[in-house]
């Protein structure tokens, strides 16, 4: 086991490596730190001085090793639209993000559950098949107009919630380091409609997934015998069932995870909320390359960081994957 974890975090270090080479190549292709730290004034020899004092002259990988020792010790440059360093901005909009990703991971768990085992049970009933069609609806819209659909809905027309921002009363937590939303009235109305938009476009996939892994699971010679010693239903299905259903969930559901990180730039952008994904638009829109690298960094180590722990929890739970490994 323990050459399994170590061979797995190699491969992500491995991986991280080549995401901080293609983050530092576009900030290198399309960023001038000399143009946005200099004035319209500044004469082209004390540019030229001033690359030379920040290094922009050395060979490529020379620059790329210099920025990846900076990444190490968590500096990725400076912002040229806050005038701060690229992570301190990063680290002071993950929590909004963060508390939207575990947000919509809560309502997919909740609801993708029950109802992916149900119409696994129950393939053939009315309301099976309508939760089957309405995952295909699901998947098919994307999630920026089931956002605008909700606000439409429950901001405009029925007035039960607010459509944008996160609201005015947030709990500071560690020491004021994450204003969460999570403890009071106003901050949790703020953040039901942008979890449920973003929960929309994994909810059904994880419906599916688990409906297709119960079926099969329920069709095995172990849980015919179950139910042959005259186990109760319910135990059967939880207990036998669904607990082998869960290994392949686990793997797509850490991979999932890193891509809804990814799909909050739409979820943010139309909630007005005030996290990565927000802040990456308006890096974009504003032409930080430094800011939108040291974002795409960031991001990757993410989700490095979650495929590898997945990895890890996969071996421990089925040790088949370890001995296949070693093959």
């Amino acid at each position: 086991m323990f050459a399994f974890i170590v061979r797995r975090i190699l491969q992500a270090v491995v991986v991280m490596a080549v995401i901080s080479c293609i983050g530092f190549a576009i900030k290198h292709s399309f960023g001038d730190p000399v143009r946005e730290l200099s004035g319209m004034t500044v004469s082209a020899q004390e540019r030229e001085r001033l690359r030379e004092e920040l290094g922009l002259n050395d060979p490529f990988l020379v620059q790329w090793g210099r920025f990846l020792k900076g990444a190490v010790h968590g500096d990725l440059g400076m912002s040229y639209l806050y005038k701060k360093p690229a992570m301190e901005i990063i680290l002071g909009k993950a929590p909004a993000t963060m508390e939207l990703v575990i947000a919509a991971s809560v309502i997919i768990l909740i609801l993708s559950v029950p109802i992916g085992i149900y119409a696994a049970v129950r393939p053939r009933s009315w309301l099976s098949r309508f939760f089957m069609g309405v995952s295909v609806i699901g998947v098919s819209i994307p999630v920026f107009l089931t956002a605008i659909l909700l606000i439409s809905i429950f901001s405009v027309q029925l007035g039960w919630l607010p459509s944008f921002g996160r609201g005015n009363e947030l709990t500071p937590l560690f020491g004021g380091a994450w204003m969460s939303g999570f403890f009071t009235w106003d901050g949790i109305t703020h953040l039901v409609l942008p979890a449920l938009s973003l929960s929309s476009i994994m909810l059904p996939l994880f419906i599916r997934l688990i409906r297709a892994e119960m079926k099969e699971t329920l069709e095995a010679e172990y849980v015919k015998f179950a139910r042959a010693k005259g186990l109760k239903p319910w135990r059967v299905l939880v207990v036998h069932a669904f607990k082998n259903t869960l290994l392949p969930v686990i793997t797509v559901g850490g991979v999932q995870l890193g891509i809804m990180i990814a799909y909050t730039v739409l979820t943010e952008t139309v909630f007005q909320w005030q996290g990565m994904g927000f802040m990456f638009l308006e890096a974009l829109q504003r032409s930080d390359v430094s800011l939108m690298s040291a974002y795409l960094v960031f991001v990757g180590f993410v989700f490095v960081v979650v495929n590898t722990v997945v990895d890890i929890v996969y071996g421990l739970v089925n040790p088949m994957v370890r001995i296949a490994g070693r093959k």
